[in-house]
């Protein structure tokens, strides 16, 4: 398990685990190999100054000159990520995440080291997730979880997803009800029951989901201050389909309401942290 003081690193050095580094190319190549390896330094040349339709023109040309090579595939995901506009629905920002997909799933079918299958299957479960196929999202980021169990980014996100399908449903069935934010359920008035009975159905599965991904992530990051807000939000999804226990719903309202404590703490400890001066006295490294 990873010490507190190691996540925040640890999440910076994942978010990075796909950039682009002029060392990870060869110095020289084998004469076979010079064209494949000229579209690849001209595709990061280009990638380098934003030039990202360019940049993919480069690599699908190094990825059809040689199929087997994986950085070609994933670079040219990553060229197409860099156009993805979350939230945007238009057929060409769709087509730039099919494209990035389809190329994710070529490295993550082929044999090649273990990361690059684990940073695609993230990337998929990433441009799912934020195309709210929800479903695909967590097939993919549960893919990348049980190759790197470690890594508490996939449990969060998995989290992410069962909170916002279970927000979702709720917010639509007491928007028909015209329910107040602060009102609850009523078992007593039949709509309400009816109302609740149903998100107990589709919610209560995702829910109990939702905290044990969310805690997991915790458990493998103790500061992972984000974390700790969704399961704020994923204890107030539970509280608000119990309905018929009164006293089981303040249990989960008072349980958010610790954790919504834990996390302005534990925000506030890594603000301070953040503004201390470096000890002179600690060992450079290496």
């Amino acid at each position: 398990m990873f010490r507190a003081d190691s996540c925040e690193a640890l999440m910076k050095v994942r978010a990075l685990s796909i950039v682009f580094i002029a060392s990870l190319f060869f110095q020289s190549a084998p004469a076979w190999a010079q064209s494949y390896q000229s579209k690849m330094d001209l595709g990061v040349a280009a990638y380098r100054n934003s030039h990202y339709q360019e940049a993919m023109q480069h690599f699908r040309k190094a990825a059809d000159l040689d199929p087997s090579q994986m950085n070609a595939h994933l670079y040219l995901a990553t060229a197409c990520v860099s156009q993805y506009i979350p939230g945007v629905d238009s057929p060409e920002n769709k087509q730039f995440a099919d494209d990035a997909i389809e190329q994710y799933r070529i490295v993550l079918d082929s044999d090649t080291r273990e990361q690059q299958r684990i940073n695609s299957a993230k990337g998929i479960g990433y441009l799912y997730l934020n195309m709210k196929s929800w479903d695909e999202a967590k097939k993919y980021y549960r893919i990348a979880s049980d190759m790197d169990p470690n890594d508490p980014e996939n449990f969060y996100s998995l989290g992410v997803i069962d909170w916002t399908v279970c927000y979702s449903a709720r917010m639509e069935a007491r928007a028909q009800l015209k329910l107040r934010p602060e009102e609850h359920l009523d078992p007593n008035q039949p709509e309400q029951r009816k109302i609740c009975d149903e998100l107990q159905a589709k919610n209560s599965s995702s829910i109990e989901d939702g905290i044990s991904n969310l805690k997991k992530a915790i458990d493998l990051c103790p500061d992972y201050d984000d974390a700790m807000a969704y399961i704020n939000l994923m204890y107030r999804e539970r509280a608000d389909v119990e309905c018929y226990d009164a006293a089981a719903r303040e249990r989960d309202l008072t349980t958010a309401d610790e954790w919504v404590d834990k996390t302005l703490a534990t925000k506030k400890a890594k603000a301070k942290k953040a503004d201390q001066p470096m000890d002179a006295t600690a060992p450079s490294p290496q």
